[in-house]
């Protein structure tokens, strides 16, 4: 057999026999992604729900710079994240650097512009549609909003997937504040960059292979919903189906 077909042959031994560095691994990835999300999640929502229905001045400012915010490199994000839990930075009292919790908060920060532009999008496009008649019956602009969101609950659950995908797959935040320290701070990702370079294949395939499925099973999830979702309206959206019944 070639390299890659013994690799490949000793990660799937590795994924079956339920290897305990393996699972490790991937406990934390996931224990470190889901909590990250849960913290943005819950702060994005809101504040993408209220961007989409809420005019102010300098509302195409604050737009501009959350799409920025987009594009920024995760090594970045990693890198601030670092300084400010340094000895020397501001939260550095916490003493949070090269620990779970600041690989949480790495990626929350990382996830967070994701979270809110793509809530915002989903928001604003329901106001667009049905917003005048919501103002029109008295909800403010906060009411509005919340309404809206809960209108498009099952688009935003693929906000959701969205950012539990970026943050599970993020390698550069977590490496520089998480320090890749074995049975600590190693997940997925930086554990399949170590051992890529240390050139233990069988580990850095099956990590890899645990990956996709677990993106593939999320994706899976969504399309299942999404059929749910069109059996039970019969093809119209929550905001017709909304716009209807009012």
């Amino acid at each position: 057999m070639t390299t890659f077909s013994e690799s490949a042959a000793t990660a799937l031994q590795l994924i079956t026999t339920m290897d305990a560095e393996l699972l490790t691994i991937v406990g934390r990835s996931l224990a470190v992604s889901a909590t990250a999300c849960a913290l943005a999640c819950s702060l994005g929502l809101v504040l993408g729900a209220w961007l989409g229905v809420a005019r102010f001045a300098g509302r195409g400012a604050v737009l501009a710079l959350l799409n920025t915010y987009l594009a920024v490199p995760s090594v970045v994000v990693g890198l601030v994240v670092y300084l400010l839990l340094s000895r020397s930075g501001p939260l550095g009292f916490l003493g949070w650097l090269f620990s779970f919790k600041a690989m949480v908060l790495a990626q929350a920060v990382l996830v967070l512009p994701v979270v809110t532009a793509l809530t915002r999008q989903a928001v604003e496009d329901a106001q667009n549609l049905h917003g005048e008649q919501l103002q029109s019956l008295g909800a403010r602009p906060l009411v509005r909003s919340l309404l809206l969101a809960w209108d498009e609950r099952y688009a935003l659950l693929t906000v959701l997937i969205a950012s539990f995908g970026r943050a599970i797959s993020e390698v550069g935040a977590v490496m520089i504040v998480g320090g890749n320290i074995d049975g600590f701070t190693r997940v997925m990702t930086t554990a399949i960059a170590l051992e890529t370079s240390k050139g233990d294949l069988p580990l850095a395939l099956g990590l890899g292979l645990i990956l996709l499925a677990v993106v593939l099973l999320l994706n899976a999830l969504i399309a299942g919903l999404r059929r749910w979702r069109e059996a039970r309206v019969g093809g119209t959206t929550p905001a017709a189906a909304l716009a209807v019944s009012a």
